[in-house]
């Protein structure tokens, strides 16, 4: 059985697969999503408004590229999703802190 297993895994289509900008590209895509989803626990008054902006817009750009290549890059698909939505959280700290309620915020910390 581990036999087999292995044998389909490492297929030629695979290995060209693994050693592909369609695989590794999105790989190290996803130190963007990462970084912003730890950045949620730091103070808001780190976060840079147009930054978050930028990165929401390129990631629902590379959203629907990532849709419409073919072969599909559901991986890059999965970064850019995880990615805007960090980004839209972002943008939702950022605007919380910066207009509606900072002193509020600064209080309880």
């Amino acid at each position: 059985m581990f036999n087999r297993i292995t044998k389909s895994l490492l297929t030629k289509e695979n290995r060209d697969h693994l050693m592909s900008t369609h695989f590794w590209g999105p790989v190290f895509n996803w130190m963007i999503p990462i970084a912003t989803i730890s950045d949620t626990r730091k103070h808001p008054k780190i976060i840079s408004g147009k930054m978050t902006v930028a990165l929401s817009l390129y990631s629902l750009v590379f959203m629907r590229f990532a849709w419409k290549v073919q072969p599909r890059n559901l991986l890059l698909f999965a970064c850019h999703i995880t990615n805007a939505g960090a980004q839209i959280a972002q943008g939702y700290r950022f605007i919380n802190y910066h207009y509606l309620q900072r002193e509020e915020y600064d209080q309880k910390k």
